[in-house]
């Protein structure tokens, strides 16, 4: 098979340059003293995961619960469902813990919470929840400083149990250059340390505090006090990315193939 024989559309893949561009941020994970928990939906795929991950059980994230329920069947076992839960996934949620895989959950608010902790007892399961947070009031969350994110949090004493913070920067996506992309990453990461703190004055152990999106993942220097770092466009890239300067047109790693 070459170029010209390959059926058009088609995909390509550079694997040279997608394999570099993970270990790369595998190297600079563990440099900045923080686990990579790679989101696997940019891929979808256990051959990407693979790549992508630190080791073939985890730790991953994904953004549904089929993919979830797919790369769990594939020896996957340590997930997060980074999108926030609904009374319409609990069950399929909760069947994941069940069957093993030690999913956790996010949600942003104190009827969710109730909700999901009646759940979880009613069916005598233990599930961790994050809470997530919105650092810069572009997506989900509840904000630094507000009195919900101590009450959701008592909330969160029995089956369905608080583990953590979790959030992503999503305004990253609209800074443009190094200087721009590291002031939202250190804006990141100073708010989530600022809630882990609140919530340790109060009583709570936050163990996991999870940030990430590519462009704060690429040019961060320090995630200190950071536990874990999300991100999933990197091992591919794209034309956003390179618009953004997170990385050059060389560096992308996918293409489509067109005859004209």
């Amino acid at each position: 098979m070459n170029l010209k024989t390959v059926q058009t559309p088609a995909l390509l893949l550079d694997l040279d340059k997608f394999t570099r561009n993970c270990n790369w941020m595998k190297e600079k994970a563990e440099r900045l003293h923080v686990a990579l928990r790679p989101h696997l939906k940019t891929g979808k795929c256990i051959e990407f995961a693979k790549v992508q991950m630190t080791s073939p059980s985890g730790p991953a994230t994904v953004s549904t619960l089929l993919e979830a329920e797919y790369f769990f069947n594939l020896g996957v076992i340590d997930l997060i469902y980074a999108v926030g839960i609904s009374p319409g996934k609990f069950e399929r949620a909760i069947n994941l813990r069940e069957a093993g895989c030690d999913l956790k959950v996010i949600l942003d608010n104190k009827e969710t919470a109730e909700q999901f902790s009646a759940y979880c007892e009613e069916r005598k399961i233990p599930c961790p929840v994050l809470i997530e947070i919105d650092v810069d009031g572009h997506r989900s969350g509840v904000k630094p400083d507000s009195d919900d994110l101590i009450e959701i949090a008592k909330i969160l004493q029995g089956k369905a149990y608080f583990a953590g913070v979790l959030t992503h920067a999503g305004d990253s996506y609209k800074c443009v250059g190094q200087a721009a992309c590291l002031k939202a990453q250190e804006n990141e990461r100073d708010s989530l340390v600022h809630c882990a703190n609140r919530l340790r004055k109060a009583g709570f152990d936050p163990k996991i505090i999870s940030a990430g999106s590519t462009p704060t993942a690429v040019f961060a220097e320090s995630w200190e006090g950071v536990t874990e770092v999300r991100c999933g466009v990197y091992c591919l890239f794209d034309l956003v990315m390179a618009g953004l300067k997170v990385c050059t047109i060389d560096q992308i790693a996918l293409s489509l193939l067109v005859e004209v």
